[in-house]
């Protein structure tokens, strides 16, 4: 009588000490160890089932945490395990190996031989199984550690479910407050990719992901994982591989997300980046913006870590709302910018031509009244001197106007452009000149075309004015991963960079522009072979 008392009683703290416990991890594994105590089982487990019936997270007690490991991984479900899973009742075994469905055990795996099994429901479905093995003391495990299991097993439901709910609130707390921190850093200014990081870093905080990333198209066919966040993010961070075939190029094409079991396993993955991660499960989800798809952001654990579920697919499809609203903003807030540079040099480029040229044209006309009326021949040679200048310097801001014009472009793709303006330069400087434009890598500038252009035409516009070449090269063309590179050679007089003061603004021009489109200029001159200006520009 006094060992049913005992019985009872620590049934009655299970049910007090489990009703106190709010983490669903650790009401889990106080379940199994309060199990494993009142039947008195040398061995417990607890295994929680995925909504396919198949065991997504195993919790033990009286095994080591070595022993453990070298089982490997999670069970699958068969024999006696599995039999619960299809037949949820309680199992009492004098023996399990003596059992039709026992399939043995796998290496590195204790003996085990009695045996008590039974089911745990929440809310009505079975959330997971109870397995106790190896009665202490006894041979086989009674009645009575049956009954107490069943009850065990209705207050663990009632504990699961509360901890469920408060884990429910607790996310979704984290989750306003993590949308709160991604719309102030995007309406506080930050530049999309430190948004991105904050999406990233949020979205695999609240799935408990080992990894999350985002990647972008970078050019024709080719993703880059522009963010990355977690175990191996260094390593992936900057990482390019061909859309076609891919998962990521899969989802954009489609909008729709995908969940992997095993990412590694999947001939769809890039191989190389799930190998430097160590990818296992995953989770691809589009980065929608209106009716296109800018990118996908994944979440991903190692090979053998848990699944994820359709709960952890709704949290991550959120965020990745969030990363597309702030890839959406950063693109909005460029073009503003860009609008607000064309209309600025739309004014200076109407200030010029209504005042500047025109009063450059009306002293040279004066200039020229005052030749014609000369009666020094020295006098009227200085003067259609003059003239001559004047004509050069408003020839020289029409050609500023033309480029600062943000209709430029209006009819005509960047390649073209800068090969019209190659062969306008050879035909007023007498340069025999050349234009090697990549059309694919032109048209991927987009809107700093118009800058491009401009620093092309500074570039000639010094050859002309200073090279005393015979022949020039234009080339525009992609280098490594991102860049394009504008370059201008000749075969002129050259000089000596090192020397050369930046008094003029031609070349301190040239450095600024280069700056501004958030590259680097570079100048390389021999004195009598020539010089070349490469403009390196990022994608």
């Amino acid at each position: 009588m006094g060992a049913r008392e005992d019985r009872w009683r620590t049934l009655l703290e299970a049910g007090l000490a489990l009703s106190s416990e709010l983490s669903l991890p650790a009401v889990l594994q106080k379940i199994v160890e309060l199990a494993a105590k009142v039947t008195g089982a040398r061995y417990g487990a607890l295994g929680v089932l995925g909504p396919d019936g198949r065991i997504t997270d195993f919790f033990t007690t009286g095994i080591s945490e070595e022993q453990r490991r070298a089982i490997g991984s999670l069970p699958v479900g068969r024999g006696i395990l599995g039999l619960i899973v299809e037949q949820p009742q309680p199992l009492r075994l004098r023996d399990l190996r003596d059992h039709p469905r026992s399939v043995g055990f796998p290496p590195h795996h204790p003996v085990m031989t009695s045996f008590l099994g039974g089911p745990i429901r929440a809310r009505g479905k079975v959330f997971g199984n109870l397995y106790l093995a190896d009665k202490e003391g006894a041979k086989e495990f009674t009645e009575a550690d049956e009954e107490a299991l069943v009850i065990l097993a209705a207050q663990a439901g009632v504990a699961i479910e509360n901890a469920r709910l408060y884990e429910a609130s607790r996310k979704r707390e984290r989750r306003l407050e993590a949308i709160a921190e991604i719309t102030s850093a995007i309406l506080g200014g930050e530049e999309p990719e430190q948004a991105l990081e904050v999406v990233a870093a949020r979205a695999r905080e609240l799935v408990g992901a080992r990894l999350a990333t985002v990647a972008v198209p970078v050019g024709a066919g080719r993703l880059q994982l522009r963010v990355a966040e977690g175990e191996g993010a260094d390593a992936l961070r900057g990482v390019e591989f061909p859309a076609a075939g891919s998962v990521s190029g899969t989802v954009m094409s489609s909008g729709r997300p995908e969940v992997l079991a095993d990412a590694s396993a999947d001939p769809r993955t890039y191989q190389p980046v799930v190998r430097m991660g160590e990818i296992g499960p995953a989770m691809f989800v589009p980065l929608r913006a209106r009716d296109r798809v800018l990118g996908t952001l994944t979440v991903a654990n190692r090979v053998g870590d848990r699944p994820f579920t359709d709960e952890d697919l709704a949290v991550v499809e959120a965020f990745a709302d969030q990363a597309s609203m702030a890839l959406e903003y950063g693109r909005a807030q460029r073009e503003l910018r860009r609008l607000a540079v064309l209309e600025d040099r739309e004014r200076i480029a109407k200030e010029l031509h209504d005042g500047v040229i025109q009063s450059l044209f009306a002293l040279g006309m004066g200039l020229q009244a005052t030749a014609a009326m000369a009666r020094d021949e020295e006098v009227e040679r200085r003067l259609a001197s003059a003239v001559e200048e004047l004509d050069r310097v408003v020839r020289d801001l029409r050609n500023y106007i033309f480029g600062l014009r943000p209709g430029l472009l209006a009819d005509r793709q960047l390649d073209q452009a800068l090969r019209q303006l190659v062969e306008e330069f050879g035909e007023k400087t007498g340069v025999v000149a050349v234009a090697d434009v990549d059309p694919q890598v032109a048209a991927e500038l987009g809107s700093r075309a118009h800058d491009v252009l401009q620093l092309a035409r500074e570039a000639l516009s010094n050859v002309g004015r200073h090279a005393q070449a015979t022949t020039c090269r234009l080339s525009l063309h992609r280098e490594g991963h991102g860049w394009v590179v504008l370059e201008v050679d000749d075969d002129g007089r050259g000089f000596d960079p090192s020397t050369r003061p930046r008094t003029g603004q031609g070349l301190r021009n040239l450095e600024e522009r280069a700056a501004s489109l958030g590259g680097s200029l570079q100048i390389e001159s021999v004195p009598g072979e020539g010089t070349t200006v490469r403009a390196r520009i990022p994608l």
